[in-house]
């Protein structure tokens, strides 16, 4: 039975199951939701998940193709890193809470053990692998640094908070489908207090029902959305403010829309027959092409990195 300093095993589960659902429902945060909560996710709100927390109808998730090649390409980086790595061994692992927390969970995606004399005889995990997926690597250093995306970094600390694996973690990424980089994060106990913390205040705000603000994220507008069961023709009377926030946001969307595409016809106009633009060494935009004509101009981002 494999164990560690302060993590209780609670099985190996297949994502989308019931059984992975109910571990990560209710009053509970795990490792990829603590960044959410401290505001650093890009991928859902503190009020997406405070919905999803209190057991409020949330967006359904959607896959992509970047998502769904990093699950595909996980155990190819994972190989990778155990050849760089002779003297680890990374074994995949389950779904952890902590023995005393029980509200902290974390799924780490493998544990690193020391590779055994006999093989017979097997070591207990020392660290946690986590493995990545990037098309373009916006946000991520030069291999060896400590420049990750800072969302990652809270998945990590959560994960060896969780574990009492508190020794350097290891962080692989393949980039592009060819470039792999290794990172190594540094527990810190202070950082570790500090989204514990966050997530005690997160939780107590569930059980009081007491409602995040409303953000400009992605999520929490496709929450809201998806809150109304139903239409009644009516008319509902609204804040002077609210009304005239959104009517101003309405004109400088406007405005920022053709200030955008005059942007990308200046864009394009540079790159003529290239592919991408680029200042110095940092890509801005690329271009694709059908039938030999432009097709779109689409710029590099963080959101470009995935699983």
């Amino acid at each position: 039975m494999i164990s560690t300093p302060t993590g209780v095993l609670l099985g190996h589960l297949t994502p989308g199951t019931p059984e992975w659902d109910a571990a990560r429902a209710g009053l509970t945060v795990t490792a990829t939701e603590i960044a959410a909560i401290v505001g650093l996710s890009p991928y859902q709100s503190r009020f997406s998940l405070w919905h999803k927390k209190a057991g409020l109808p949330t967006a359904p998730f959607v896959s992509s193709a970047p998502v769904e090649w990093g699950n595909r390409l996980e155990d190819a980086v994972a190989t990778k890193f155990g050849d760089t790595h002779p003297d680890l061994v990374p074994c995949p692992t389950g779904t952890w809470q902590h023995a005393e927390r029980t509200w902290q969970r974390a799924t780490p995606d493998r544990l690193l053990h020391p590779a055994p004399d006999d093989i017979l005889t097997p070591t207990a995990p020392v660290s946690i692998l986590e493995i990545k997926t990037s098309p373009y690597g916006d946000d991520w250093g030069p291999t060896g640094s400590d420049e990750i995306p800072v969302h990652y970094r809270c998945q990590i600390l959560w994960q060896q908070d969780t574990l009492g694996l508190t020794s350097p973690a290891h962080l692989a990424v393949l980039i592009g489908g060819w470039d792999y980089r290794e990172y190594v994060v540094e527990y810190d106990k202070d950082d570790a207090k500090t989204l514990r913390q966050a997530a005690e205040e997160f939780l107590a705000s569930v059980q009081a029902g007491q409602r995040p603000p409303i953000d400009g994220a992605e999520a929490t507008y496709q929450t809201i959305r998806v809150q109304p069961d139903g239409l009644d023709d009516i008319d509902v009377q609204v804040p002077t403010a609210d009304a005239d926030r959104y009517e101003t946001a309405q004109r400088q969307a406007k405005a920022a829309a053709e200030e955008l595409t005059a942007a990308k016809g200046v864009l394009l106009d540079h790159i003529g027959t290239g592919k991408r633009a680029v200042v110095g060494d940092r890509r801005i935009a690329y271009r694709t092409v059908r039938d030999g004509r432009t097709h779109s101009l689409s710029p590099y981002t963080s959101k470009d990195t995935a699983r």
